[in-house]
C-alpha cells in the first residue's frame, strides 16, 4: 500500500511563511513527477508547482518568485516552501506523485489527504 502524507499547513499572517512536506511510503519502485495542488471549497484543484525526478519545475504564475519546489529522492519526500504568503493563497494543499508501485509495471497517480494553508490579512 502507498501513502503520501502531508504536513506543514497551519494559520500564517500575510507577508509569512510555510514550509510544507509530503513523505511517500510503502513499496515503491520508483517516482517520477510529484507536485502541488490547491482547492478553495468550491473552486477546481489548481496545479500550484511541480517537480520531475530530474529536479525540472514549473509553477502557476500567481506563486511564481514566492514559492519555492524542491524534493529528496532518497527519502522520497517533496517540499513547498512558501514565502510572501498572500490572502489568495488560502486553501488545502494536496501532494500528488506519479509513482510505479514494487508490484507494478505502471505508473499511476497517488495523491495525499490534503493540509489546510490559511493566511491572514
Amino acid at each position: 500500500q502507498v501513502r503520501l502524507v502531508e504536513s506543514g499547513g497551519g494559520l500564517v499572517q500575510a507577508g509569512g511563511s510555510l514550509r510544507l512536506s509530503c513523505a511517500a511510503s510503502g513499496s515503491i519502485r520508483s517516482i517520477n513527477t510529484m507536485a502541488w495542488y490547491r482547492q478553495v471549497r468550491g473552486n477546481e484543484r489548481e496545479l500550484v508547482a511541480a517537480i520531475t525526478s530530474g529536479g525540472s519545475t514549473n509553477y502557476v504564475d500567481s506563486v511564481k518568485g514566492r514559492f519555492t519546489i524542491s524534493r529528496d529522492n532518497a527519502k522520497n519526500t517533496v517540499y513547498l516552501q512558501m514565502n510572501s504568503l498572500k490572502p489568495e493563497d488560502t486553501a488545502v494543499y494536496y501532494c500528488y506523485a506519479d509513482l510505479i508501485r514494487s508490484d507494478s509495471d505502471y505508473q499511476y497517480g497517488y495523491w495525499g489527504q490534503g493540509t489546510q494553508v490559511t493566511v491572514s490579512s
